[in-house]
């Protein structure tokens, strides 16, 4: 949870008197977080026991009785000032001394003390909170009365802000918080405002060391302020500042009228007591978020890492698959170029079994070659390489033997040729291969080349 919802709900708890905190974190979670609304759907419905839970964990201690003054600064431990915890009072019409309730004509007046809020009086609007939106407003319209009635060249730079959210600005600044409760009609505010909260040096000091906040006692949340820290006394100024454990802790208190030289030393004193606490605070604070950031940047250093390993891890992933791929491609391929070899094998083997068992019919049909005789040609045949082969045939075989006598021979691997004959040149085409050796002129013997059709 952020530190800005802790400490609502740390205020909430202290408020309401409501010790189970994930009740309080879904209370304030149903108002959107909004503190006073949220406080408000508490207190307007709760009976006076509530009133007294609140005021048992009321971050303001209040004095012992309702005509105890109010209560000084007083030495105590670190950072070197005492803070006084004073809380709202519930007075006791009754007369008993001490910490009470007070219900007068069935009007509760309940108390928030983070915020120094004081039920209405009775014949005003009942118990209505000032929203924060009506806080803001008011908080505005002080700050733009004030410039009006001041226009100084230099003034304090008031909060336009409601009290909560400008106490926890001044605890996320670090920084003290002057709380200044107008009166305007006492007659030592005008001189106090322009001479002392104008004055360049006290206003130079608390631009630097506080956040300012005004209101004005004509107002609700100014009324309920004056009440809250008892101001009996004007021009009224206190100092405080939000401590650890949800509470307000009330450093001092400047009633009456002040020269700005006593007003800067009070602030200045006052500073000086805190800083060590400031500064402790401040530290840790840096220490937190010192933390906080190096955890995020090793988480992101982390997921950054665990990016690049995943990316890694893809790319490898897709390397091997990429080589698986083309592993599958090139076997393919090799197994498609083997099965092609093959069928190339296997239709060159039946060719050439078909060119062998075409030869051998061929000789057979050529049958024994005849003895010599009268009848008998004996030719001579020359193939392109300048091998020759002869052989004797009767005068009566036709052409065609002769072709069927060089194809037996499988001495070419040309399937169409021509036999041509040289001097004279007289070619032996399809024409021709009826004809006898004798009628082709050839007998009783010829000489022929074998042409490779183009």
């Amino acid at each position: 949870m952020a530190d800005g919802f802790e400490d609502k709900l740390g205020y909430f708890q202290a408020i309401t008197g409501i010790e189970d905190p994930d009740l309080c974190t879904d209370i304030l979670s149903a108002h959107n977080w909004d503190l006073e609304l949220a406080i408000a759907s508490i207190t307007s419905n709760a009976p006076s026991s509530s009133s007294a839970a609140a005021a048992a964990a009321n971050p303001f201690p209040a004095a012992a009785s309702s005509s105890a003054p109010t209560p000084a600064v007083v030495a105590g431990p670190a950072p070197g000032i005492a803070w006084r915890i004073v809380t709202l009072p519930f007075y006791v019409v009754s007369g008993a001394v001490g910490l009470g309730f007070w219900i007068a004509g069935g009007v509760l007046n309940r108390t928030i003390g983070i915020l120094g809020y004081l039920a209405s009086p009775r014949g005003a609007e009942g118990d209505r909170l000032i929203p924060v939106s009506a806080s803001t407003a008011e908080a505005g319209d002080f700050v733009a009365a004030f410039e009006r009635d001041y226009p100084a060249d230099t003034r304090p730079r008031f909060a336009a802000e409601g009290f909560m959210d400008a106490l926890l600005r001044a605890q996320r600044e670090f920084k003290l918080m002057l709380v200044y409760l107008h009166s305007p009609e006492h007659p030592d505010v005008p001189a106090f405002c322009e001479g002392t909260l104008c004055s360049p040096p006290v206003v130079a000091f608390l631009t630097e060391n506080f956040v300012v906040w005004g209101g004005s006692i004509r107002r609700e949340e100014g009324f309920k302020m004056s009440n809250s820290l008892k101001a009996s006394r004007f021009p009224f100024c206190a100092i405080v500042m939000a401590t650890d454990n949800q509470r307000i802790a009330l450093l001092h208190q400047i009633e009456g009228p002040k020269p700005p030289e006593e007003m800067l030393t009070l602030l200045q004193r006052v500073f000086e007591e805190c800083a060590p606490s400031l500064i402790t605070a401040r530290i840790e604070s840096e220490e937190r978020r010192n933390n906080q950031r190096l955890r995020e940047e090793q988480d992101a250093a982390y997921r950054a890492a665990l990016e690049a390993d995943q990316a890694r891890e893809r790319r490898l992933k897709e390397e091997e698959d990429r080589l698986k791929r083309e592993a599958e491609e090139a076997e393919r391929k090799r197994k498609e170029e083997e099965e092609a070899l093959a069928r190339a094998a296997h239709e060159a083997a039946e060719k050439e079994a078909a060119l062998t068992r075409r030869r051998q019919e061929k000789a057979m049909a050529l049958g024994a070659e005849p003895d010599k005789g009268p009848n008998v040609t004996r030719v001579l045949v020359r193939f392109p390489t300048g091998e020759r082969k002869e052989r004797r045939f009767h005068c009566t075989t036709t052409i065609s033997s002769l072709y069927d006598y060089v194809d037996s021979l499988g001495c070419l691997e040309a399937e169409n040729y021509t036999l041509v004959s040289n001097f004279p040149r007289v070619t032996y085409g399809s024409e021709k291969h009826s004809l006898t050796l004798k009628e082709a002129g050839l007998h009783p013997q010829a000489s022929l080349f074998v042409e490779i059709d183009s």
